[in-house]
């Protein structure tokens, strides 16, 4: 999400109004009107950080799904070229050499 898309909050202001939100309703002393009131706005400010926060995270998917891409296969070469044994290294060795 960019400040010209839905919201003309940035993260960082929404994520503020809504601590304040938050303040007020536990602070209490509001009317019930004024308590639905913040409520709602808290429930619009959290939608707006959460918002900001998936495109981030979509962001950082993208930046870094080419990098795991890559890792991915390195390991996948990695796991071709062992052995098909199952042991590990120098495991199963000793039972050789017992047995000479």
């Amino acid at each position: 999400m960019t400040q010209t898309q839905e919201s003309p909050l940035s993260y960082e202001q929404a994520r503020g109004e809504l601590v304040e939100v938050v303040q007020r309703l536990e602070a209490g002393g509001s009317t019930l009107e004024e308590s639905l009131a913040l409520w709602e706005r808290g429930e619009e400010l959290a939608r707006i950080c959460r918002e900001w926060l998936e495109g981030a995270r979509a962001r950082l998917d993208a930046v870094l799904g080419g990098a795991d891409g890559e890792a991915e296969d390195a390991e996948d070469e990695d796991a071709a070229g062992a052995s098909d044994d199952g042991a590990g290294p120098g495991e199963g060795d000793e039972e050789d050499t017992e047995n000479v």
